[in-house]
């Protein structure tokens, strides 16, 4: 699966932005997608994922409450609203595909497909 992320960008603290992720190939509609971050000096994070009917959603405790994640499978495509947006959240956003269907437990060692990344910066 090839991944295409885009919709980065410069914000101000309190802003939305929202990115888009097409998938090209593979078995983007059996699978769970999400976003992972790095930060900079910092390690790759999960941040939202969703299972592959759309119908499970994780998020990690730093964006629940202001990021949502979604999908559609009609259009091989994943998306990250993000509202509410703190410097913090500073960071190249992955799109990423997990090697499996279900949320749960996920980590970074279990996608197999990582999109080209797309940079956000908020300021204060």
């Amino acid at each position: 699966v090839q991944l295409q992320a885009c919709g980065g960008g410069l914000v101000q603290a309190g802003g939305s932005l929202r990115l888009s992720c097409a998938a090209s190939g593979g078995t983007f509609g059996v699978s769970a997608v999400g976003w992972v971050r790095q930060g900079p000096g910092k390690e790759r994070d999960l941040v939202a994922i969703i299972s592959s009917s759309g119908g499970v959603t994780y998020y990690a405790d730093s964006v629940k409450g202001r990021f949502t994640i979604s999908r559609d499978n009609a259009w091989n495509t994943v998306y990250l609203q993000m509202n509410r947006l703190k410097p913090e959240d500073t960071a190249v956003y992955y799109c990423a595909k997990s090697r499996w269907a279900r949320v749960a437990n996920t980590k970074t060692s279990d996608v197999d497909s990582w999109g080209q990344g797309t940079q956000l910066t908020v300021s204060s």
